[in-house]
């Protein structure tokens, strides 16, 4: 495990289009979501990190969802690395069940999505409003496995509420922090490493 923070993409970029399927084949694209503010969150399975925040993840995107925000999770790891294969599609679906996600968990095999939106670590967070404008990266909050720091999505929840009450989120972002995600051999970005 590399620990990774966020590549801190620059504020107001717009996000990357995507059209990617999920474990079982229905694709999921940006435009899906025209008009929405739209959180990206690229995730994995097998992370530390990620395992810390999986339930909290699940109940969170339930409450945005009600508030009209919309959630996608993605998965650009290297699932074809042995080592990775609890990332296979098959065990996301599992996931996906197991914790209840409500939002769609999106398959990335040719990593060029990560690489679209500079993700760099899972999770990793992207916050878009309505126009698709970023408007936050950085952290679900401060808590991390084994730090004793409650889970409580503050941070993100923070600049939801600014982006839906038209109103810009707080300039000062702190990166999330997680494992890297699992290039493929020679398909690293020029961000990574």
């Amino acid at each position: 495990m590399v620990l990774t923070p966020s590549t801190m993409a620059p504020l107001g970029s717009s996000a990357p289009d995507f059209s990617l399927p999920d474990p079982d084949g229905r694709v999921v694209s940006k435009a899906d979501f025209a008009g929405k503010p739209l959180l990206v969150m690229f995730i994995c399975n097998h992370c530390p990190f990620v395992i810390h925040l999986k339930s909290a993840l699940s109940s969170f995107a339930r409450e945005q969802a009600a508030r009209g925000v919309a959630v996608v999770a993605i998965n650009s790891n290297d699932f074809h690395e042995e080592k990775y294969a609890d990332d296979a599609p098959e065990k996301m679906k599992e996931d996906a069940a197991a914790f209840d996600y409500s939002f769609p968990y999106l398959v990335d095999e040719s990593q060029e999505v990560a690489k679209a939106y500079t993700a760099a670590c899972t999770p990793d967070f992207f916050l878009y409003d309505g126009d698709h404008r970023l408007r936050y990266r950085g952290q679900f909050d401060g808590s991390r496995p084994e730090n004793g720091v409650p889970i409580t999505g503050d941070d993100l929840r923070a600049a939801i509420d600014a982006v839906l009450a038209g109103e810009a989120p707080a300039e000062e972002q702190r990166p999330s922090m997680g494992c890297n995600i699992k290039w493929r051999p020679g398909n690293e970005p020029p961000y990574f490493g």
